[in-house]
This record gives structure tokens, sequence and C-alpha cells, in this order.
């Protein structure tokens, strides 16, 4: 393991799609949603192992889930978990993370994940995150992870890559042309037809120096807000401040305050299956299904005359489905959601 090489996991989420199994208490990073015994975050963590020392790893969240995230990765230090006083979108955490490790190490190569993704090729996945490493590493670029599309999907932003000519440093790394928004169904299909269109997997790689002179550049409002701080970053008053000072930050994502303006942007095609796991039926789609597209999560669940659903129990009762096409059935603690799947962007309005 190369010892400059660093992760920031970001584990702020609300997590109100997936009511009732997530909460504002517990989002969906700290479930094991996918009923296999882990945790998304701790299945994060777990697919970098081997590539980024535990020291070297931080994670972001809100003041509220400290004790969970140390509970949940008791692997990484407790001081590498910093507490958001009040969201801000991405762009804060991301430069307040930055300038503590370059306090740390100046030589610091970062990747930047959601806690809250699902990758299923572990191999292929380490394989592109440590390509992306060493080239930004040697460059002052920043990488993005773009996953080959499988599907005309409106719920993920696209890059269009210029595929023309590789990088001369890494042949399967190219230069971004553009973000795209979250496009129409009709824009999707096109998409899907171009090699070129890559869903924007929200991860993202560079060196502490990069991202830094990014945000002296491009945002040096919020950059000078957090390098003011570095005299007090790892001392007791750290917090103090960080409470005082993060309210005046804008409310930005990383995406539109730092690499839709930055220049020497490149992307990593990737082919190894992913999802953002934004949805019941994004869920659905990386489980196993039965013959019947079903999926079932928890135990004594019994479906008859039903396609294309997905059951999700936590409590250990009965629980007996019939004649459903497209659902969602979900149920915790005395709470029961039964959506069509075709209408689960609602969910979060119906609570």
């Amino acid at each position: 393991m190369n010892e400059n090489n660093y992760l920031v996991i970001l584990a702020g989420g609300a997590g109100s799609r997936f009511w009732p199994i997530s909460s504002e208490e517990l989002p969906k990073q700290f479930l094991d949603i996918l009923g296999c015994g882990r945790t998304l975050i701790q299945l994060t963590l777990e697919r970098f192992n081997g590539l980024i020392p535990k020291e070297n790893v931080w994670v972001v969240t809100a003041e509220k889930y400290r004790e969970i995230v140390m509970e949940q990765l008791p692997e990484i230090p407790s001081s590498n978990i910093l507490c958001e006083p009040c969201r801000r979108n991405t762009a804060p955490c991301i430069c307040y993370v930055s300038w503590k490790i370059k306090k740390l190490n100046t030589k610091a190569n970062i990747v930047v994940s959601p806690s809250d993704h699902l990758v299923v090729d572990i191999q292929a996945f380490q394989s592109a995150i440590d390509d992306s490493l060493s080239f930004a590493a040697e460059t002052d670029a920043v990488v993005t992870l773009g996953l080959k599309p499988t599907r005309p999907e409106t719920g993920y932003g696209y890059i269009k890559a210029d595929l023309t000519y590789s990088s001369s440093r890494k042949h399967n790394i190219f230069r971004v042309d553009e973000f795209k928004e979250k496009p129409t169904l009709e824009v999707a299909k096109e998409y899907i037809q171009s090699p070129n269109y890559l869903w924007n997997s929200g991860i993202f790689i560079w060196n502490v120096n990069t991202i830094i002179n990014a945000f002296r550049v491009y945002e040096p409002e919020v950059s000078s807000i957090f390098e003011g701080l570095m005299p007090y970053y790892g001392t007791d008053k750290e917090q103090n401040k960080i409470d005082e000072s993060y309210p005046q930050c804008k409310n930005i994502s990383v995406d539109y305050a730092i690499l839709e303006k930055a220049e020497e942007i490149f992307v990593f095609p990737a082919s190894f299956s992913w999802s953002d796991l934004g949805t019941w039926n994004s869920l659905r789609e990386q489980s196993d299904m039965d013959k019947y597209g079903n999926v079932c999560i928890g135990d004594n669940i019994k479906l008859y005359d039903t396609y294309n659903t997905i059951v999700h129990t936590c409590n250990k009762k009965e629980v007996i489905v019939e004649g459903l096409d497209g659902y969602v059935v979900a149920e915790k603690e005395g709470k029961l959601l039964v959506c069509r799947l075709s209408e689960e962007q609602r969910i979060k309005l119906f609570h």
C-alpha cells in the first residue's frame, strides 16, 4: 500500500428515499439494506482494502452519526471522523478534509467516495482506482470514474468523454468534454447509443495540492475559510472553530464548484457493475431475483402470483404478498410502505 494514498468517505446523507427502512436517525449508509450482514458504509471501506491504509481513511458525516460511524468502522481512528455542524453539500466538506490532509501530508493522493453505493466486481474497481491514483499523483488532473451505461437511466448525471485520444500517461484515462445533468428518458436513450457518454459515479481522485489549488481559483471564499483554520486542525479548538465557520460556506456541490470549471478533468471509463442504490428499484436490480423478477430481503416472506416486486422486512413477522406486479413492500418497526415502483420518487413526499 502507498502511504500517500488517502480515502475520504462522504456519509452525511439523510436517507429519505428508502423510508421506512432508512430514516433521519439511521440513513441507508448505516443499514444492511442488501441483507448481506454488512452495512453500505462497511462495504465501502472493505472495497478499498489493500489500497488505502486504515489510518489514512477519513469520514465526513454529521455529529449525530459520529457514534454510529465509530461503531461500524472501528478500524479507522476516531480522530479521522469529521463532523459537519450543518449541511452544505459536497464542496465545503471536501475542502475541509483536503486542508486537514494537506497539513499531515503534502504528497497525499485522495479518493473521495460516497458511503452508500454498491460495487460488485471489487478487483476491477480496485484496478480502476489504482490507475487513477497513480495518474493523479503524476499530474495536476482531477479524475472521476465513469461507468458505461447499461440502460437509459434518468436518475444519474452523465459525463461526455473524448475517447478519441487517451492520456499519454495512462491509456485507459480520457479527457472530459462536458458534464451532463440527469436527462429525460428520450435524451438518455440518445446517450446510450454513443460510447462517449458515461454515468457519473460521484467518485473522484486527485492530489491534495490539485484540489486545494482548484478551490483557491474557483471557490476562493470557501477555500479561505478552511485555510484560515489550519492552525486549529488537530487541536481541541478545531470543532468549535468549524462549528462557527461552517455555516458561512455556500451550499454547493463539488461538481458545480470545481468539476464544471476546471480545465484538467479526466475520466476513467469503467465497466464493472455499479449502482448508487438511490431507489428501491435499483436495489431490486442489484439483488438476486427469482424467475419472476422478485426480490425478498428478510425472513419468512411468501409471494404468490407476484412479479417484479421487492419486499424488504426487518421484523420476524410472517409476510404474505399476493397479486402485485412492480411494487415495493417495505416494513420496519410498525411502519409499512406499499408503493408502485413507477411512483417511488414520490416516497419522500408521502411521510
